[in-house]
């Protein structure tokens, strides 16, 4: 699209005004965006139009339009993470990676719903209720970034970001058949995100791009990566070119089964096929689990739950909410249930610190780990803590830090897109979203849904 646009072999301006169409035409089923910025996008792409014939064009997405995550603040936009408490709320300022994107050229055209707080692995609140699969109305995209991956996967929206703390950019692509990345923790700043960065949980999460294909990752990920000396937690890290990357110096560890909650036959198979798909294009292959990632889902959750509430609590009450969704209900009576004495939150951080050596100690022999999304496929509206295990195989990577990216791996027989997940070493997002791109290439990647 961005390469068009500097051609001339399309406007901005059509770009943006097909985009708009397509929203009007899906999101009455899908609710996915909830905000929708048709005027100022407009002009926003006449205005990148009128640039071009004066040779001024701004960056590498110059006209192209994207979408945002209602948890990433926008100037003059509502932002309300999910939460009735900001449900009228307008940021005076736009999140940092919204201002990187906007100076490379990119145009706004909308927010898309997500749960309240981000904390499910499905999207519905009490101000703009439940986004639906557009490969399966009735089945909910996944979660937090599902009204993201929605929009993206119905052609709504080129490209977007979303924010993951347990897998949230990449099971909503595992859901819907599209493309995301995680990267290491320290690598995109998270300014003008709410929640915002900071306290015990501070490593877990990352802002993420979701889009069609892996090539636009890499192209978005350049351009949102890098200090911004506000996030404290950003490394002054070199991004590597994944074009750079011979698929045939790579060795690659997969399973199926990470000894937490075993997948349906049909993950299996698609991970099967994904691994043989990498074996045929050179890479050197080996079948096995880490040591140590069953204790994913204990420690995580312990974690998780460590302050009994309090800090969602304190946090609700910060920005006036008097009412809460039912899957933050469930949310809070977990954490009631997992509140820890200091002594105990002390012993299970030195858990999570040997869980991290233990890990890095095996990748240490591998370049990339190939495995599923998640065990199951077609995720039911109001599931998520009936479960909450099924999660797991997107939390180790939110545990140690790693960059880990989600690709189509295949379908379900009744047509459900189905996720395979590639975990790099830290820093190397390249090796993951190259792996990625080959699976992309030898198993197709994103199909057009239904709708």
């Amino acid at each position: 699209m961005a390469a068009g646009i500097r051609t001339k072999e399309i406007s901005s301006h059509e770009l943006v005004s097909a985009c708009l169409k397509r929203i009007a035409e899906v999101n009455p089923q899908l609710n996915a965006v909830v905000q929708v910025c048709a005027e100022k996008s407009l002009e926003d792409a006449r205005l990148a139009d009128k640039a071009l014939t004066r040779a001024e064009g701004r960056g590498p997405l110059h006209g192209v339009p994207f979408t945002l995550k209602d948890a990433i603040e926008t100037r003059g936009v509502i932002c309300t993470g999910g939460t009735e408490g900001r449900a009228h709320y307008i940021p005076h300022d736009d999140a940092v990676v919204v201002k990187r994107l906007r100076a490379a050229g990119a145009i706004l055209l909308g927010k898309t719903n997500c749960p309240e707080l981000g904390w499910a692995w499905e999207t519905d609140n009490l101000i703009y209720g439940r986004t639906n699969n557009p490969y399966e109305l009735t089945l909910s995209p996944g979660g937090s970034s599902g009204g993201e991956s929605a929009i993206i996967a119905a052609a709504g929206s080129p490209f977007g970001l979303g924010s993951d703390a347990g897998g949230s950019v990449r099971f909503p692509a595992h859901c819907t058949g599209i493309a995301s990345i995680k990267p290491t923790s320290g690598r995109v700043p998270r300014t003008g995100h709410f929640p915002g960065p900071g306290g015990l949980l501070d490593s877990l999460w990352q802002i993420g791009p979701l889009a069609r294909s892996v090539e636009d990752l890499s192209l978005v990920l350049s351009i949102i990566s890098g200090v911004d000396m506000q996030d404290a937690a950003i490394v002054p890290m070199a991004l590597g070119d994944p074009k750079s990357i011979d698929p045939r110096q790579l060795r690659v560890a997969f399973h199926i089964d990470n000894g937490i909650a075993a997948p349906t036959a049909e993950i299996s198979e698609v991970v099967k096929q994904a691994a043989h798909a990498l074996a045929a294009a050179g890479v050197t292959l080996e079948e096995v689990r880490p040591p140590g990632i069953e204790q994913t889902y204990d420690i995580y959750l312990g974690l998780f739950t460590a302050d009994g509430g309090a800090g969602i609590e304190s946090l609700l009450k910060e920005v006036g909410t008097l009412r809460i969704h039912p899957l933050m209900q469930r949310v809070l009576e977990l954490q009631h249930q997992g509140r820890k004495f200091v002594a105990e939150l002390g012993a299970l951080i030195g858990r999570w610190d040997a869980f991290r050596r233990e890990m890095l100690s095996f990748m240490a022999n591998y370049d990339a780990l190939l495995c599923p999304v998640s065990s199951f496929a077609g995720m039911e509206h109001g599931s998520t803590y009936d479960r909450l295990s099924n999660f797991s195989y997107t939390m180790t990577s939110n545990l140690t830090g790693w960059p880990a990216a989600v690709v189509r791996g295949g379908s379900t027989q009744k047509g459900l897109p189905i996720g395979v997940q590639i975990v790099a070493q830290p820093w190397r997002e390249d090796v993951a979203l190259a792996v990625a791109q080959v699976l992309q290439n030898a198993l197709g990647g994103w199909q057009p849904p239904l709708v």
